[in-house]
């Protein structure tokens, strides 16, 4: 089994930068995909971004294009997403997946799920 853990959410203002990461325990993630997925209260989960294996490939959703950047360190079992110009809108927990490859996570499913981070940015 595994476990995925993220960090780093907090309250900020708009324009401010932010970076989640997520710490992969458990079993090793290093030959699967990974992503991002966020969810604002009364809204359903969307996606936001997923890496490959390497980290050659990412994917984005276009609300984040652009301001967001997925990275992970296969070394250290960890992923991270780097937020910038956060605008309200981004406001969400921010969940971590894994999954065998990119087109599974960018289709909205994942084999590990973690808990969530809490990202809060104030206008």
């Amino acid at each position: 089994q595994g476990e995925l853990v993220e960090s780093g959410g907090g309250l900020v203002q708009a324009g401010d930068s932010l970076r989640l990461s997520c710490a992969a325990s458990g079993r090793t993630f290093g030959n699967g995909a990974m992503g991002w997925f966020r969810q604002a209260p009364g809204k359903e989960r969307e996606f936001v971004a997923a890496i490959s294996w390497g980290g050659g490939v990412t994917v984005y959703a276009d609300s984040v294009k652009g301001r967001f950047t997925a990275s992970r360190d296969n070394a250290r079992n960890t992923m991270y997403l780097r937020m910038n110009s956060l605008k309200p809108e981004d406001a969400a927990v921010y969940y971590c997946a894994a999954a065998s490859n990119i087109a599974t996570i960018q289709g909205g499913s994942a084999s590990y799920w973690g808990k969530g981070t809490l990202v809060t940015v104030s206008s």
